[in-house]
C-alpha cells in the first residue's frame, strides 16, 4: 500500500512540511516503509529472520516470528540410489536407502519456501510412514530420540524465473530468492539429511553472527 506523500500529509492533516517529511523519515528509519525513487514511499512487508547461527527448523522460526506455519506436500518417494551433495567445499553422502521429500512451506497461508530433502533411512526406519506436514526436526526428535547436533548450510543469491515455482509462491514476475545446501548431523559424522532448499528472497532475512 502507498503512503501519502507529504503534500497529503501537509493538507490532510495541517502540519508543516518539516513536520511531514521528519514523519516519512521516522517510519522508513523504523522499517516500517521503504521509498521507491521516482513512484513514492511503500509499506513494507515485514521479513522473517533466519538466524544460520541457530538449529531451528521452520516450524518453530515461524511461530517465534508469530506467524501460523503450514506444510504442503509436493512430492515423497525412496530412491533406489544414495545421494550426496557438496556444502562448503566438502562432499556429503548418504548411502541408500534414501527418502526424498519435497514440501511447500507457508506461514499465514504465505507461501515462503521450497524445500527439497534426502533422509537417510538407515538412521529413519520407517519415516515414509510419518506425517510429513508437521516439523520434520520434530519427527528426528520426539519419535526417533535424535538431538541434532550440527546443520552445515551454503547460502547462494538466485533469481526465481521458474514458472512452475513462481506459480507455487503465487508471484507473476520473476523473485530474488536465497538458494540454501545443507547438511544435518546427530553426532559425529552421523547425517541424518541433506538439503537444498529455496528461500524467498522477498519474505526473508538471514543473520549471521562471527565470534
Amino acid at each position: 500500500m502507498k503512503v501519502p506523500s507529504e503534500n497529503e500529509l501537509i493538507k490532510f492533516y495541517n502540519i508543516s512540511n518539516t513536520t511531514a517529511r521528519k514523519v516519512l523519515q521516522e517510519i522508513e528509519k523504523g522499517g516500517w516503509a521503504i521509498r521507491v525513487k521516482g513512484k513514492g514511499t511503500y509499506v513494507q512487508t515485514r521479513n522473517v529472520e533466519r538466524s544460520v547461527t541457530r538449529i531451528l527448523g521452520f516450524t518453530k522460526n515461524m511461530l517465534e516470528d508469530g506467524y501460523t506455519p503450514y506444510t504442503k506436500l509436493i512430492q515423497a518417494k525412496e530412491l533406489k540410489n544414495g545421494y550426496s551433495l557438496v556444502v562448503n567445499g566438502r562432499r556429503y553422502t548418504i548411502k541408500e536407502p534414501v527418502y526424498k521429500i519435497i514440501r511447500l512451506r507457508y506461514a499465514n497461508d504465505i507461501p515462503m519456501m521450497l524445500e527439497e530433502r534426502y533422509i537417510s533411512l538407515k538412521f529413519c526406519k520407517d519415516i515414509q510412514n510419518k506425517n510429513f506436514e508437521s516439523s520434520l526436526y520434530d519427527i528426528y526428535e520426539k519419535i526417533y530420540g535424535y538431538k541434532l547436533t550440527e546443520v552445515n548450510q551454503m547460502l547462494s543469491a538466485i533469481i526465481v524465473t521458474d514458472e512452475n515455482i513462481k506459480e507455487m509462491f503465487y508471484v507473476e514476475n520473476d523473485i530474488p530468492a536465497f538458494w540454501v545446501e545443507g547438511v544435518t548431523f546427530c553426532g559425529k559424522e552421523m547425517i541424518l539429511e541433506l538439503e537444498r532448499s529455496i528461500y524467498r528472497g522477498d519474505k526473508y532475512r538471514f543473520s549471521v553472527r562471527a565470534k
